[in-house]
């Protein structure tokens, strides 16, 4: 919920007093950064030292006031190829020290001006070290920034931020995801585009806030892409006669969502793969409950322990809601047995799940990397071979 206006040259060099309030009632006050005016949101943190550009266009933050918990940001300004969506996705952004001059041979401008140009309300100047520590120590929350002609006593802004409304029972994804089906060819050994219906596998990938470069990864392993809304139907799942099913990240509360497609889908036993907000959804399907997690796994830096190798990964991420399934134990589901594959070693979140009697896994965070490390990328073969293997088992069924 953003309030903005551009505000011109010597407004943004001067930098217009600006105030964070969270709703809890404590403010950080600094400078004016990106537009000016007021925006509300939940207060997040991201433990990212680069890749704000992914970030802000990672659909996931929908209606969230990112923190960097980074001191320096803005220094490879903004270019034209790296955004994971047509627009900034996050309600507001906090940092420290904004870089004056970006540096980078592939920037076209500053953070600060597309931030303008995008009506992005932000603030600098603030000991983003006390917030993150705040936050963490109270949980994440709502939060509004002002500055220009939003400012107002604290007590009547405090107000506001307490009137926006909270994460809990947020039914986000068809807000993010795309209105029609369009296709990702698959890309062919030379590196040119695979025509349409010639690939060795088609994935339908419901889009419930879905990444760029999601899509292009599957591609470059031989798979057109099907990228449908979060409100498509069986039958639209169905009609592009896929091989796998692909659930993609997304925001809001998993609790909302309906189900109906991840179960037809279970109950055909079509592979089936979930990332983030599909991995909660798979969860919810097997049974499981979903919570609220304190303050959320947001940033490049998340170690996650793979159970299937024993490996440990470091992994991107970005959910603030978490399955509630047994650590230790195989459960018993509508579709077969089902256990936890991977699991966060900073707090034992449950980050991935797998049945065992049919073609279906998810993990709670990003394999796409974007921006990231690459140790997950692996899953997107662990999914081609589930294609693999699909058809030669129901053949022996």
């Amino acid at each position: 919920m953003t309030t903005s206006r551009p505000g011109n040259a010597s407004e943004r060099k001067s930098a217009a007093p600006a105030v964070l309030v969270l709703e809890d009632g404590r403010c950080f006050r600094g400078r004016s950064y990106g537009a000016t005016g007021e925006t509300f949101g939940e207060a997040v943190f991201n433990t990212g030292m680069t890749g704000y550009q992914e970030t802000l266009t990672d659909p996931s933050y929908h209606r969230q006031v990112v923190v960097m918990t980074a001191p320096h940001v803005g220094n490879t300004g903004v270019n034209d190829e790296d955004d994971e969506s047509a627009k900034i996705w996050v309600a507001g952004y906090v940092v420290r020290d904004p870089a004056r001059i970006p540096s980078n041979w592939r920037s076209r401008r500053s953070l600060d001006d597309e931030l303008v140009r995008q009506g992005i309300v932000g603030i600098s100047g603030v000991d983003t070290r006390a917030l993150t520590r705040h936050l963490r120590e109270r949980g994440a929350m709502r939060v509004g920034i002002f500055s220009g002609n939003a400012l107002a006593d604290d007590g009547v802004l405090l107000a506001k931020v307490r009137q926006a409304p909270e994460m809990n029972g947020a039914d986000l994804s068809a807000e993010v995801a795309t209105g029609e089906t369009y296709v990702v060819p698959a890309i062919g050994p030379d590196g040119e585009a695979v025509p349409l219906g010639a690939a060795k596998f088609t994935v339908a990938a419901i889009d419930l806030g879905i990444k760029g470069m999601t899509p292009h990864l599957m591609a470059e392993r031989g798979i057109e892409v099907h990228v449908l809304p979060a409100t498509a139907t069986v039958d639209d799942v169905y009609a592009v006669a896929p091989d796998g099913v692909f659930l993609s990240n997304g925001p809001g509360d998993p609790a909302t969502a309906d189900l109906t497609v991840i179960k037809a889908v279970l109950e055909r036993k079509t592979p089936l793969f979930g990332i983030c907000f599909g991995n909660q959804l798979l969860g919810r399907s097997l049974g499981f409950g979903t919570y609220k997690l304190k303050y959320g796994h947001r940033g490049i830096n998340q170690p996650v322990q793979d159970r299937t190798t024993g490996k440990v990964e470091v992994t991107a991420h970005n959910h603030g809601f978490a399955v509630d399934a047994p650590l230790d134990q195989v459960s018993d589901t509508p579709y077969g047995r089902a256990e936890v594959s991977h699991v966060c070693l900073n707090d034992n979140v449950v980050e991935g799940l797998q049945l065992l009697d049919q073609p279906a896994f998810s993990v709670q965070y990003h394999p796409e990397a974007a921006a990231g490390p690459h140790d997950a990328a692996y899953l997107f073969d662990r999914f081609t071979s589930l294609m693999n293997t699909a058809p030669m088992e129901a053949q022996r069924a």
